[in-house]
């Protein structure tokens, strides 16, 4: 279920968001873009570092730990469920598409695709970038037994994974965020986070009502004065800057759908109920068969 204020994607491009890497730092930015409603493409090839791992024992929500190949198979399943498509190729270029706004993705097997912004969520060495910014700015030059080597900045994105790059954004769980797989995540969380506050940005959100959430509350929590629509609306008017430009019509419009999105995060006992459910069901798809008839028939012999 999208959370976006539209789900259509601009016409001039292929896809909203093309993301190089389906690590846990790429299908963590996929879910929240797609999510939003951002027509979202993953390329993997399967080369994320995660694939070294003989086991996972550290990754949260796992208490016996997680083998790659399931882990690998849930993050897939996760980001294709918020309606990511992913796809089995290697990204070997990116340039500027025409006009200087998005991108041309080459790829190793496919045809190139375009894209208004890109996320890269991997750690190999970025060289399908190059010739998008200064090198000098982009990449740095070590010496290593007396050899220089060239290798990706990993100091060149901005915390929320910026770039100076307009519209390219860095995912990869370089520098402070560590090499570990949840960190990785968070980091693609993060990234994916400023890509959709980006684009309510550009969709003319002004800054005071730009930020993104993506949860789900109980409509319990609502009570007389927050269920009413015209509360919401006098939230969203006060939050306005006195000097913002959104003619009347351009503001109702986006406050209206401000208002439907955030009402929507609300669910009913018996929503939560089946959500809860869904997702058991969804989680014995990845547990061995024989692990489940073996539990059920532990149980069996319980009762």
């Amino acid at each position: 279920m999208s959370d976006s204020d539209t789900t259509q994607t601009n016409a001039a491009f292929d896809h909203d968001v093309v993301i190089v890497g389906g690590g846990p730092a790429g299908c963590a930015a996929g879910v929240f873009t797609a999510r939003y409603g951002l027509d979202t493409v993953i390329f993997d090839r399967g080369r994320s570092s995660i694939q070294r791992c003989a086991v996972l024992e550290n990754y949260l929500g796992f208490p016996g730990g997680i083998d790659i190949e399931t882990l690998y198979g849930l993050i897939h399943d996760h980001a294709e469920e918020a309606g990511c498509e992913i796809v089995p190729d290697l990204v070997e270029s990116l340039e500027r598409a025409d006009g200087g706004e998005g991108f041309v993705v080459g790829v190793q097997e496919g045809e190139p695709v375009t894209a208004r912004r890109v996320i890269a969520a991997t750690r190999y060495d970025g060289e399908y970038m190059r010739g998008l910014d200064d090198e000098a700015a982009m990449f740095e030059t070590h010496e290593h037994d007396g050899e220089e080597h060239e290798h990706f900045d990993k100091g060149y994105a901005e915390g929320d994974g910026t770039t100076p790059v307009d519209d390219l954004y860095i995912a990869s769980p370089y520098g402070a965020t560590g090499y570990q797989a949840s960190m990785a995540a968070g980091r693609g969380t993060r990234v994916g986070i400023t890509v959709v506050e980006d684009v309510r940005r550009e969709r003319g959100y002004p800054e005071s009502v730009a930020s993104y959430y993506d949860w789900r509350r109980p409509a319990a929590e609502l009570d007389s004065e927050w269920s009413d629509r015209d509360r919401w609306r006098e939230w969203f008017d006060d939050r306005l800057p006195d000097d913002h430009d959104l003619e009347d019509e351009r503001r109702r419009e986006i406050r209206e759908r401000e208002v439907d999105r955030r009402l929507e995060t609300y669910l009913s006992d018996d929503e939560i109920d089946a959500r809860v459910e869904r997702g058991h069901r969804r989680l014995l798809e990845h547990v061995d068969d024989d692990l489940i008839l073996e539990a059920a028939r532990e149980i069996e012999g319980e009762e």
